[in-house]
């Protein structure tokens, strides 16, 4: 198959395919903080979460429910400010995806991928980075 990539460009698509991934597993995964709570470890992440406590209502007792799964709606997520994390991260691993996809597209396929078009996807990856790294840290 014909690529339209030089051999750096070829290096570059696998590293960003490989860096998008490692950020969306990331983004995904529930095991951004650890710790415990009534005598269970529990753990949570911007999307997901893992052995957390509920209120039940009928014995007016809070338990621990152990399991993971995601929040149950957007504004489940504990804070504002967690939320933004949320949004902020998830765009920057959708950010990161597209230039990767596209990148191992251009791989495959000739004249996809431009001098031009690799700066704009270059822009596009380091604003995803970006983004990546500030919902990360909090904002």
């Amino acid at each position: 198959m014909a690529s339209s990539l030089t051999c750096t460009g070829v290096i570059w698509a696998f590293l960003s395919f490989l860096c998008a991934a490692a950020s969306c597993v990331g983004f995904f995964m529930p095991y951004w903080l650890l710790g415990s709570q009534l005598e269970k470890s529990v753990s949570f992440g911007t999307f997901r979460r893992c052995s957390y406590p509920v209120r039940d209502e009928s014995r007016q007792t809070t338990v621990m429910v152990e399991q993971c799964g995601r929040y149950a709606s957007f504004q489940a997520i504990p804070s504002a400010e967690w939320r933004i994390c949320t949004v902020v991260t998830g765009l920057g691993c959708g950010l990161l995806l597209l230039v990767a996809l596209t990148a191992l597209m251009g791989c495959c396929v000739s004249e996809l991928i431009s001098r031009t078009v690799g700066r704009v996807a270059g822009g596009i990856q380091f604003l995803g980075g970006k983004c990546s790294c500030w919902g990360w840290m909090g904002i």
